[in-house]
């Protein structure tokens, strides 16, 4: 189809109106699918596959040719290099969950287009038999927060959540009063596990163990690692009780 087009940019934000100084949405990375319904000026105003999100993005950030994708990105910021070699790095980077087609697989190194990236840096697009989500947590540990964001580069709290999901090919919505009507399962504080999501209005937690959780914060701006009772209390001192407790299921 002609209107869907990939992202270019390492990153390209999403606004909320046709107007780059109005609020952004989101962040859209590399390999991205957008669906474009209608262009205003330098814009396109259309909605993003993966999670049906609607804004406005720029159109030099977009190209419409097919591309094909067999690895995502998985660390938080992975640079090319001219060679496949460590001493050709350029300054160009894709960040986690870029999604890229390998043409060539060598012993470090593997080429995309007509640059290469480290073998450690990516895996295969495949269907996980195990998950766990939070494999890539130390990524973002202490990463500024940043409303809107969905980089290491500075991520918000629904962010968070939506990335780490992405890195296991799990599909889950980017705003958290989204999360919390998605994800179904109810549980209270006594039951609480790790990966277990607490919600609030307007935010977002991940739980790490039965005492702790980690989120991007904006009060600590970045993202923490916090005991559960503690945000708790924070989070009530601003008129903000906790509204549920959902155990994400996957099949």
């Amino acid at each position: 189809m002609n209107n869907i087009y990939f992202i270019t940019k390492n990153k390209s934000s999403l606004f909320k109106k046709a107007n780059t100084k109005s609020e952004k949405l989101k962040e859209v990375i590399f390999g991205e699918k957008f669906v474009k319904l209608k262009q205003i000026k330098d814009l396109y105003y259309g909605y993003t596959q993966d999670d049906k999100y609607y804004g406005y993005i720029r159109k030099r950030h977009l190209d419409n040719i097919q591309l094909k994708q067999n690895y995502i990105v998985n660390n938080g910021k992975a640079y090319l290099f001219k060679r496949n070699n460590a001493q050709s790095k350029t300054k160009k980077y894709l960040y986690l969950n870029s999604k890229v087609y390998i043409s060539k697989i060598g012993p470090k190194f593997s080429m995309i287009s007509d640059l290469w990236i480290k073998n450690t840096d990516i895996k295969l697009i495949k269907k996980i038999k195990k998950i766990n989500f939070l494999k890539k947590i130390k990524i973002f540990t202490n990463v500024k927060y940043v409303w809107g964001g969905n980089t290491v580069d500075g991520i918000d709290c629904s962010g968070l959540v939506q990335e780490l999901m992405k890195n296991n090919f799990l599909k889950c919505p980017r705003d958290s009063k989204d999360q919390e009507k998605f994800f179904k399962k109810k549980i209270n504080l006594k039951q609480i596990k790790k990966g277990d999501l607490l919600f609030w209005k307007g935010h977002v937690a991940i739980s790490i163990n039965k005492k702790e959780c980690i989120h991007a914060f904006g009060p600590r701006k970045k993202v923490v690692k916090m005991k559960i009772s503690s945000v708790i209390s924070e989070l009530e001192k601003k008129s903000l009780k906790l509204s549920s407790i959902k155990r994400p299921l996957f099949k």
